[in-house]
């Protein structure tokens, strides 16, 4: 029987445990290497920086005309500055919210201070939803141990995102993206479904390149026209009419009565 267990149970969990640990370590060397040849080359484009950046202007006036060009660095630049604005800024938002967190965490002395502060910091980095994807969970483990400190904690984490959201956020952020809060939502929830939690980062960003593209272009077609290109304009009351010419019924109301009274002193 002792023989049996050796050759048919110990033997086979020695040589699965063995392989996991292989694969294991065989993983992590693997991600160390990818992060030490991915550092590298960061240090590499960062010193050529300059030098890619007119390799790359080259190319685009070499293979198309000076006005579309021109349009296509506008839009490259935009972007750099839409996805440096919006990722750098919810970075350092992040990493205020998580020491704010620790602090206030440590003061209460809640369990797991440092894991509930790290979920919290990293899930921060998520417009809208990950304040709640950090917090709910955070809150579950501290409800385990004392039901009563994760009722505080609830109350501190609503507090410490109200701070977030109305003072630190903004004096960080600013309004880098140019979105309201509908497209923000509108585009977390599309970059969420198509690529998950990368998506749910990065969707704000790339959404506010699309939305300046798609406006750009619907400003330069009703500079064409010669129509307004603010918004307010176009509310129920005004119009386009038949010849092309933007119509303010106040306006056109006003300019009848001017000729009425000029039609009866005359």
């Amino acid at each position: 029987m002792v023989l049996d267990w050796v050759q048919n149970d110990l033997l086979k969990h020695t040589n699965d445990l063995m392989t996991s640990l292989t694969e294991g370590v065989i993983g992590v060397v693997n991600g160390l290497i990818d992060i030490l040849i991915g550092f590298i080359v960061a240090i590499y484009l960062l010193f050529g920086k300059e030098k890619f950046m007119g390799q790359c202007r080259k190319i685009v006036y070499a293979f198309n005309p000076p006005r579309r060009a021109n349009i296509i660095l506008h839009i490259a630049s935009k972007t750099n500055k839409t996805f440096n604005g919006f990722i750098i800024g919810k970075i350092i938002d992040s990493a205020i919210i998580g020491v704010l967190c620790f602090i206030g965490l440590s003061i209460l002395k809640m369990p797991y201070t440092l894991l509930v502060t790290v979920i919290v910091g990293v899930t921060n980095v998520i417009p809208v939803f990950g304040p709640y994807i950090g917090a709910i969970p955070s809150a579950i483990l501290i409800l385990l141990v004392d039901p009563m400190k994760g009722l505080y904690f609830i109350i501190f984490i609503f507090l410490l995102q109200q701070l977030d959201g109305n003072v630190i956020g903004p004096m960080i952020l600013g309004d880098s993206t140019g979105l309201s809060a509908f497209w923000v939502m509108f585009a977390i929830l599309i970059g969420g479904g198509l690529f998950g939690l990368p998506g749910m980062i990065v969707g704000v960003p790339t959404f506010a390149v699309i939305y300046y593209i798609i406006k750009m272009l619907i400003q330069q077609k009703l500079e064409q026209k010669k129509l307004p290109v603010e918004t307010e304009h176009y509310n129920e009351k005004n119009y386009v009419g038949d010849d092309g010419k933007f119509i303010v019924p106040t306006e056109a109301v006003k300019k009848e009565e001017m000729e009425d009274a000029d039609s009866s002193t005359k």
